[in-house]
């Protein structure tokens, strides 16, 4: 476990702590004794076929399998030193510091401006100078302000599908969080949106940890700084992303890096 001073200090260079984690649906067993250490300010690609537990993993950082019937979870995960699924914790803060960018864009069916609003007025933001300044920051931060700062108060549905993405994005940064989950944020954008959140993240890694689930070879390839390969709910393996892709230490990750698998 982290020392006090560790988790005082908010430059502590692992982020997360993974130890023993086991998870289950009912009677399957889909997340075997996983271990893993996240660094801070890195981006994490998950990568493996279907069904192979990289989405379960990526949901137990903030403890969204607690939303499903029927699931039991063992080991320890440590946030900052903290761990995240002892007695103490307070599941919304956490969601507020870990949160999470989904498969596909889920904009809410209001302005572009309360969208970003939403989080910091749930948390107790009410003055409209202090939610204005939130809102340009967040969009600023999300590459997305320029194109939609002269309609505010327009619907966010009317945005393309890859600048909704960019407003989930901001919405989640309007929280102020520390980590960034993303599940396949891209799989549903055509390549130059893909291009514009791939940037981003390129960006954001400088003020926050980001763990990205992706089917992409080359995305992972092109934005992680370490990858990790699930196969039927094992962390095979772990490493740095350019050894990973190209001296990987396990003969399942080669065959699944080079389409022998799935």
């Amino acid at each position: 476990m982290a020392t006090a001073s560790a988790i005082a200090n908010p430059k502590v260079a692992n982020k997360i702590k993974v130890e023993q984690l086991n998870l289950y649906y009912g009677e399957n067993h889909a997340l075997h004794n996983i271990g893993l250490t996240i660094e801070q300010n890195s981006i994490v690609a998950l990568i493996g076929p279907s069904g192979c537990g990289k989405s379960t993993f990526l949901r137990t950082l903030n403890r969204m399998n607690d939303l499903i019937d029927n699931v039991r979870i063992t080991g320890d995960i440590y946030v900052d030193g903290q761990n995240i699924y002892g007695p103490e914790t307070d599941v919304v803060s956490l969601r507020k510091k870990v949160g999470m960018v989904f498969q596909r864009p889920n904009p809410f069916p209001m302005s572009i401006y309360d969208n970003i609003a939403y989080g910091p007025r749930i948390h107790g933001t009410k003055k409209k100078a202090v939610l204005d300044e939130i809102v340009e920051r967040s969009l600023v931060q999300a590459a997305l302000w320029d194109e939609v700062k002269d309609r505010l108060n327009k619907s966010a549905l009317g945005l393309s599908g890859g600048q909704q993405q960019r407003l989930c994005i901001a919405r989640l940064l309007a929280v102020e969080p520390d980590v960034l989950l993303m599940d396949e944020p891209t799989s549903a954008l055509d390549p130059i949106s893909t291009l514009k959140v791939e940037e981003l993240t390129q960006v954001l890694k400088e003020k926050y940890t980001i763990i990205i689930v992706t089917h992409n070879m080359q995305q992972a390839a092109r934005i992680s700084d370490y990858t990790s390969f699930f196969l039927n709910g094992v962390l095979v393996e772990s490493d740095k992303t350019d050894k990973i892709f190209t001296t990987p230490s396990d003969q399942r990750t080669e065959d699944y890096i080079t389409g022998r698998f799935g």
